[in-house]
């Protein structure tokens, strides 16, 4: 009898046995792969949930009926949770699209599956957080994240590096300021700062007439004063709180400029090192429109156009077409009194913003993006472009003294080593587009990962069945050109 009971219990073992090793090399492989061996002290555990079981894991099952109800149904969801959790931070995560700047190749109410391995997960700067969920609790409001303790930038390798022209997921660099008042949320603090401030500064000077430096201290006060006009006003904006790197907002656009290049836009077009680069298929820039009748319904769908577009028509007299649309229009005489590309290019809200460049949306630059381990010159006229990425994306003390010297880190500097890549990111519909036009470089340490394929798409002009794009539902995103 003891001999069959021993006969029996030697298999059982043998199997426990087996998975221990499986899940264990698995873990193992995990912990190589993000360089962090601190994981270790899992082990131990993982041992004796397999093999030696002297923790009581699962205590509750030899409990009364309404503790072992109350505690499975605990088990399951702290399962899952830590499940969804570890998945969503190194292997995939859900996108949805809230806004029309990359229509019409991703349209507003595209759900996107976004694979973090693609160019290698981050190791999160804030470990403590709730799962699903990205700076705030729902309901509660109160922030989801605990900022304490906060790791250096590191990413696990991936399976290739951001391309030219890749759609991209990635944290908005400019919103590591901004207002707590939810009324707020979308803006952006440093040009509501800006703004604030020019109706405040009062000067007789135009800012043509100035030097750079005298320009730089113009626009530095503009800045103050909005900020301290924001600050004293917690009513209307609430308090002016910081988000760290990979809590701030998921945004999507695409790379239009890589590490190493010099961009610029040209009559619309981008330029990188003198050569155009090729354009989305399906891009959208603003036309002037004037309509003899109101645009068919079934012309409306056909070419895709929203609601949002056609608010901009009768509120504007221009909405974003793509070149296909804008010809079906001009074609049409019986609708269509009079077409035309919308050449108005306002200055003075793009990048950057405390520099007095003449730059518009349709043509701007030239700018060199910063590429890792590479240098560039500093000098008064272009630290107005690079001041953020030293400062804010690489954590150095940068001053501009009064007679025009550049002190990085106390010393005068002539030049600056990056240490870290920068992209530049662009929306297809190109006028309705807050990209990088407007507040800059894209660090390395702000890129989440790269979409993988639409899972589910609802228009919002619609409702019901009649809402669902079917023809939509599991595109390739790599195919939308």
């Amino acid at each position: 009898m003891v001999k069959r009971n021993i006969k029996k219990q030697e298999p059982a073992k043998a199997v426990q046995w087996t998975k221990f090793a499986i899940v264990t090399v698995l873990y193992l492989l995990f912990l190589y792969w993000v360089e962090s061996w601190w994981g270790l002290i899992v082990v131990p555990f993982i041992y004796d949930a397999y093999i030696s079981r002297k923790i009581n894991w699962q205590w509750w099952r030899d409990s009364d009926d309404m503790t072992r109800f109350i505690m499975s149904w605990v088990d399951a969801i702290v399962f899952a949770l830590v499940a969804v959790y570890f998945i969503n931070l190194f292997f995939f995560q859900n996108y949805v699209i809230p806004s029309s700047s990359l229509e019409k190749s991703l349209l507003t109410g595209d759900y996107l599956c976004v694979s973090k391995v693609a160019y290698g997960p981050r190791i999160p700067q804030t470990p403590l957080t709730m799962p699903l969920t990205q700076h705030t609790m729902p309901l509660l409001g109160c922030k989801s994240y605990i900022e304490y303790p906060q790791w250096e930038y590191r990413r696990a390798k991936g399976l290739g590096k951001v391309e030219l022209n890749d759609i991209v997921v990635f944290n908005y660099p400019a919103g590591d300021t901004l207002v707590s008042d939810e009324r707020w949320a979308a803006a952006d603090f440093y040009q509501m700062a800006y703004s604030f401030g020019q109706q405040l500064v009062e000067t007789d000077t135009p800012a043509d007439s100035l030097t750079p430096m005298q320009q730089r201290a113009l626009y530095n006060s503009y800045y103050e004063a909005g900020k301290k006009y924001i600050s004293q006003n917690p009513n209307e904006y609430g308090d002016i709180i910081t988000r760290p790197a990979d809590r701030r907002e998921n945004y999507v656009k695409r790379c239009v400029g890589l590490p190493g290049q010099t961009l610029q836009i040209k009559d619309r077009i981008v330029y990188l090192d003198g050569k155009a680069n090729k354009e989305p298929e399906n891009v959208q820039y603003t036309y002037n429109v004037k309509l003899q009748s109101q645009l068919p319904e079934e012309l409306i769908e056909s070419l895709g156009i929203s609601m949002e577009d056609i608010a901009q028509l009768n509120q504007y007299g221009y909405m974003p077409l793509t070149k296909h649309a804008y010809n079906v229009l001009k074609s049409r005489k019986d609708i269509v009194r009079s077409i035309s590309i919308n050449t108005d290019s306002p200055t003075g809200d793009l990048y950057p913003l405390n520099a007095r460049t003449g730059w518009t949306r349709d043509n701007y630059g030239p700018v060199w993006i910063p590429q890792k381990g590479k240098s560039v010159k500093l000098d008064i006229n272009n630290i107005a472009v690079y001041e953020r990425p030293i400062r804010t994306y690489e954590g150095n003390d940068l001053v501009v003294t009064d007679d025009g010297r550049i002190l990085i880190n106390g010393k005068e500097a002539k030049s600056y080593t990056f240490k870290m890549d920068y992209y530049w990111m662009m929306g297809d519909n190109r006028h309705n587009s807050a990209d990088s036009r407007y507040w800059g470089f894209v660090p390395e340490d702000h890129i989440v990962g790269k979409p993988l394929f639409i899972w589910w798409s609802s228009d919002p002009d619609r409702k019901g069945f009649s809402g669902i794009r079917w023809h939509r539902l599991f595109t390739w995103v790599d195919n939308i050109k």
